[in-house]
C-alpha cells in the first residue's frame, strides 16, 4: 500500500477515534449538569408542595376553630335578669300591659290579634301559658293598650289612613252543662278619636281619689297636640286637654286617677288635675302646674306608686324626680327632689330615654334606650344592671307587673317588655342592697 494512503487512513481513525472520545465526555458532562439543574427544581417544587399542603391543613385547622368560637358564642347564656320570653306573635309588638291583679298580660301586635296571657299563679319562668286571641276588625294595626275595670276587659287603640280608632273588648259569657265559656266581643268602639292624628300612648288608671268611684279612666295621646280621657267601662268622653307644643312625645295618669302629665317638643312638664263630681263621673280637667327644670326636650316621664312624685327624662342627659305633692291651688310651686346623669355611653346619637317605667315598690325604674335595657336605684341614680340588647330590635314598650309573680319557690317583681322583634320578655328586678 501507498505509505502516503496508509497514513492518511490512520489519520482519518484517530481523528475520528478523538471526535468520539471528545463528543462522549461533551455529552456525558452536559447530562450531568442538566441532572444538576433537575434535581433542585424538584427539591423546591416537593418543598413548595409540603408548604402549600402545611399550609391548607393550617388554614382548615383554623376554619374549623373559628367555627367552634362562633358556635360557642351563639350559645351564650340568656341575660341572669332574663327568665322567659313569650313568643308566638306574628309581627311587631306595638304595646302590652298587665292587668290590675297581675294575672293577665295583654300584647298588642301588629299583625291584628290581641293576646292575652294567663299567668294566674303559675311560674313566670313556665314555658307555656294559656292564652286568648282576640282578633282586631279589618283596618290598621293597634298601638296601644289597656285593661280596665278588671281582667276581662281591654282598650285598644288602632291607627288607619282614616284615623285612630279606639275599642273596648269583654267577655260575654255563656254557660252550658258541663263548662263556662268567654267569648270577648267589642262593647263599644270609637272612631277618629284624634281626627287624622295617629294615637302615641294609651294609659288607664283606676280613678280613687277624691270622690271618683274607682272606674278605669283612659288616657290616649295623639302625635298632634292634643289628649282626650276617656271613661274606660262605657267610652264616653270624659275632657281633652291641648299642650300647644307643636308635637306630643307621650303622655300618662297618675295610678290614682288625679293628675294627667305629657312629654312634649319642649324642655316643660305640662300637668292637669281631673276634677271629680260627687257622683264619680270626671267634672273637669283643669292645668295644675308645670315642672321647669330640663334644659331640653323630655322625652318621656312616668308616675311613681303613690301619684305624688314624676320621673322626666329630658334630651339634655338628665333624670329629675319632681314632688307634685303641693298646694298648687296656692301658687305652690312643684320641687325638684333629686337630679340624675343618664347612663348611656355619650357617643350616642341621641342620647335620651325612650320609655320609663317604675317597679310597684318605687324603688326600681326601667328605662330604655332602643334595644338598651337599664334598671337604676330611684334613691341613688345607680345603675343596677343593663341589657345591652334586650332584644333583637328596638323595644317598643315596658309595664311592671303590679304585684309579685312566683318564680321557682319565690315571689319576685317582674317586667315585661315588647318589641319589634315579634317577642315579649319578662325580667326579675335586680336586686336591691338595703
Amino acid at each position: 500500500m501507498d505509505p502516503i494512503l496508509s497514513i492518511t487512513v490512520l489519520s482519518v481513525v484517530l481523528g475520528s477515534l478523538i471526535a468520539l472520545v471528545f463528543f462522549k465526555s461533551y455529552f456525558s458532562k452536559r447530562r450531568s449538569e442538566v441532572q444538576s439543574i433537575a434535581e433542585p427544581e424538584l427539591q423546591h417544587d416537593h418543598k413548595k408542595k409540603s408548604v402549600k399542603s402545611s399550609q391548607l391543613n393550617s388554614k382548615k385547622h383554623h376554619n374549623k376553630t373559628h367555627s367552634h368560637a362562633s358556635d360557642k358564642d351563639q350559645s351564650k347564656k340568656h341575660h341572669p335578669l332574663d327568665v322567659n320570653t313569650l313568643k308566638g306573635h306574628g309581627d311587631a309588638i306595638n304595646g302590652l300591659c298587665f292587668s290590675s291583679n297581675g294575672r293577665s298580660l295583654a300584647t298588642a301586635c301588629a299583625d291584628g290579634v290581641i293576646r292575652v296571657f294567663k299567668l294566674d299563679d303559675a311560674d313566670a319562668s313556665s314555658k307555656s301559658f294559656k292564652f286568648l286571641r282576640i282578633p282586631l276588625p279589618a283596618g290598621g294595626p293597634p298601638t296601644g293598650i289597656s285593661f280596665t275595670d278588671d281582667s276581662s276587659s281591654i282598650v285598644v287603640a288602632t291607627n288607619a289612613l282614616s284615623g285612630s280608632s279606639l275599642y273596648m273588648f269583654g267577655e260575654e259569657k255563656t254557660t252550658n252543662e258541663t263548662k263556662q265559656q268567654s267569648k270577648p266581643e267589642i262593647k263599644w268602639e270609637n272612631h277618629k278619636v284624634h281626627e287624622k292624628r295617629a294615637i302615641l300612648t294609651l294609659f288607664g288608671a283606676t280613678a280613687t281619689y277624691g270622690s271618683a268611684d274607682g272606674s278605669t279612666i283612659i288616657v290616649s295621646c295623639s302625635e298632634g297636640t292634643d289628649i282626650k280621657i276617656w271613661h274606660g267601662k262605657s267610652g264616653k268622653l270624659c275632657g281633652s286637654v291641648d299642650t300647644n307644643q307643636l308635637k306630643n312625645h307621650m303622655a300618662a295618669i297618675s295610678p290614682n286617677g288625679r293628675f294627667l302629665a305629657a312629654a312634649a317638643f319642649t324642655a316643660d312638664v305640662k300637668v292637669w288635675e281631673i276634677v271629680y263630681s260627687k257622683d264619680g263621673s270626671v267634672k273637669e280637667v283643669s292645668s295644675a302646674m308645670q315642672l321647669k327644670g330640663h334644659k331640653s326636650a323630655v322625652t318621656c316621664l312616668c308616675f311613681s306608686p303613690n301619684s305624688e312624685q314624676i320621673i322626666t327624662a329630658s334630651k339634655d342627659g338628665s333624670l329629675r324626680i319632681w314632688n307634685i305633692n303641693v298646694r298648687y291651688h296656692l301658687s305652690e310651686d312643684p320641687k325638684t327632689l333629686k337630679v340624675f346623669p343618664i347612663p348611656l355611653p355619650a357617643d350616642l346619637t341621641n342620647f335620651h330615654y325612650d320609655r320609663l317605667c317604675l317597679s310597684p315598690d318605687g324603688r326600681i325604674l326601667a328605662a330604655t334606650h332602643g334595644s338598651t335595657l337599664q334598671w337604676l336605684n330611684v334613691e341613688t341614680g345607680e345603675l343596677l344592671d343593663i341589657a345591652d340588647k334586650a332584644h333583637d330590635g328596638e323595644i317598643t314598650s315596658l309595664s311592671w307587673a303590679p304585684k309579685t309573680i312566683p318564680i321557682g319557690n319565690e315571689q319576685k317583681m317582674v317586667l315585661a317588655t315588647a318589641s319589634v322583634d315579634k317577642k315579649v320578655k319578662l325580667w326579675v328586678a335586680p336586686t336591691l342592697q338595703t
